[in-house]
């Protein structure tokens, strides 16, 4: 796809994330929905579903040539997917556990896949009313109802020494973050729900890291992994091998590490010796 297609992605993208977003936010303030539980255990509402068909709809009247994973979607098998150059990665409601909870923490996710890499993310946070974008190789940015403007990850003043801020999550054991993290450091810790708010947080500098500990799918790191990435920062496995897209059979994604300023020595700070791999097909 040609470079100056990109900005109308852009726009599409974040436009019908908004859309999605809105519609989820009407849903969440009436507390009228219905919650079920997937095959995995995982929650899913008809939030989800709700924000799942808006996306869908859009995205096939204006991009019918691009293919479209959904993690509430049927999935397409590896051998279809391989074939496609590039493709939107979905995910209807990033923190549905967040949604039935009401702490407010949840997201409309939207990234444009190419050449198994994220070159488009999109996320945006309906409660916060914040659209959090980036397209590859043109910066990061948040728009809210203070206007729009790029955003940086946090710059320490000793990369060393300084205390690093971890965004945690609010479900899981802090222990079980906190254990993989060098006893040198000094830490502050920052509770909130959502992998890709975490992860835009990070982004704007609000935090400094983030460790996700199981399961996932490659929908929760696309468009964080751009909007991250632009605003000069990475996401990584926890073993700190690369997160890859549409390369193997299963979606899952390993544990993985968000993380801001870059001259931070991350591989001592993050002590991840357990790291196992459970889909390398």
């Amino acid at each position: 796809m040609p470079d100056d297609a990109h900005p109308d992605l852009l726009e599409l993208a974040k436009k019908i994330a908004v859309e999605a977003g809105e519609a989820v936010l009407e849903v969440y303030d009436k507390g009228e929905f219905d919650a079920y539980q997937k095959d995995d255990e995982s929650p899913v509402t008809s939030a989800d579903y709700l924000a799942n068909d808006i996306i869908n709809k859009r995205l096939k009247e204006a991009t019918p040539d691009i293919p479209i994973l959904s993690e509430e979607n049927k999935h397409a098998s590896l051998a279809e997917r391989k074939h496609w150059p590039r493709y939107w990665l979905i995910d209807p409601i990033d923190g549905t556990q967040e949604f039935i909870a009401r702490s407010g923490d949840f997201a409309v996710n939207i990234a444009l896949i190419e050449n198994n890499q994220p070159a488009i993310g999109v996320i945006f946070w309906p409660p916060g009313q914040s659209l959090y974008y980036a397209q590859k190789g043109k910066g990061a940015f948040k728009s809210s109802p203070d206007g729009d403007h790029p955003i940086k990850v946090r710059k320490l003043d000793d990369p060393k020494k300084s205390v690093v801020m971890i965004a945690i999550s609010r479900r899981q054991s802090r222990e079980k973050v906190l254990s993989r993290m060098c006893a040198r450091r000094v830490y502050q810790t920052l509770p909130l729900g959502s992998c890709s708010l975490k992860a835009c947080f990070i982004a704007e500098g609000k935090a400094d890291v983030f460790m996700r500990i199981g399961i996932t799918g490659e929908w929760d790191t696309g468009a964080s992994q751009c909007i991250v990435s632009e605003a000069g920062g990475s996401i990584a496995a926890a073993n700190f091998e690369p997160l890859t897209y549409n390369q193997r059979h299963s979606l899952e994604n390993p544990d993985f590490v968000v993380m801001g300023d870059q001259r931070v020595p991350w591989q001592d700070v993050i002590q991840y010796d357990d790291f196992v791999n459970p889909h390398l097909d």
